[in-house]
């Protein structure tokens, strides 16, 4: 370039060379993880209209009934009920209302996740539930509880008489730890039109947060490119004489 020279520093290539294949990376992480939730959507889509089946009583692969609509009879339990705390709707935070049925005519339950109750203004006063006594005919769509999360709360070994509540994640392993309920691997998000005591149900899609993680992608990959740029910016100095002018002044 006229009157530029390219000369750049070795710290400033170091920094490049390291900072790029990083952001790279982190954005390809992002991107991955939006292609992951767009398979989860497509998944959740070719079931969302299918007709409910009927839940076996042992389920070996739970992966392979992700989404699936399914249909069972049973009572509910509330002596293992618990509160799922901080989920928000419509900007309000509440709680999800989960309580294991036991199947009709077996010994075992299923978790069945009843929807959404608004918190009570003071947080340390849990809401009343109410629950439908009986055996209900239940239809939803089988939910599998992500099991990667922080927790301070480890396993308990058998039930306790003073029982926990208030859980802040669907944690499988512990519940089945604290519980001696015969528990499937999965969870029931109840369907929005089953009256087998349900409340508020506006279930999430994997696709809502498919723009998210682009967004973020685009945005690694933005600092990857601007890293280049600022790079070259500063590798290019000017020079103070030109070639020409020095050329002359030497003759």
């Amino acid at each position: 370039m006229l009157g530029y020279q390219f000369k750049p520093s070795l710290l400033g290539a170091l920094v490049t060379i390291c900072c790029i294949p990083i952001f790279i990376k982190l954005g390809l992480w992002q991107y991955h993880k939006a292609q992951q939730k767009q398979a989860l959507q497509d998944s959740y889509d070719q079931y969302l209209h299918a007709d409910p089946v009927e839940i076996p009583e042992l389920i070996a692969e739970p992966e392979s009934w992700r989404y699936r609509q399914v249909k069972l009879t049973g009572t509910y339990e509330t002596r293992y009920q618990i509160l799922l705390d901080n989920q928000v709707n419509n900007e309000q935070v509440g709680y999800d209302v989960i309580t294991p049925l036991h199947i009709s005519n077996t010994d075992r339950y299923v978790l069945v996740d009843r929807g959404w109750i608004p918190a009570q203004d003071d947080h340390s006063t849990l809401p009343a539930i109410d629950t439908p006594a009986g055996e209900q005919q239940v239809v939803g769509q089988v939910w599998l509880p992500s099991s990667k999360f922080y927790s301070l709360d480890g396993p308990i070994a058998g039930a306790k008489p003073d029982w926990q509540m208030l859980w802040q994640n669907m944690d499988m392993k512990r519940y089945s730890a604290s519980t001696p309920l015969k528990l499937s691997p999965v969870v029931i998000r109840l369907d929005a039109a089953s009256q087998a005591g349900g409340f508020k149900r506006e279930w999430q899609q994997p696709a809502e947060r498919i723009g998210m993680y682009l967004s973020y992608a685009y945005q690694w990959f933005g600092f990857a490119v601007a890293a280049v740029a600022i790079y070259l910016f500063v590798s290019f100095k000017k020079i103070s004489t030109p070639p020409a002018q020095a050329q002359t002044d030497l003759e």
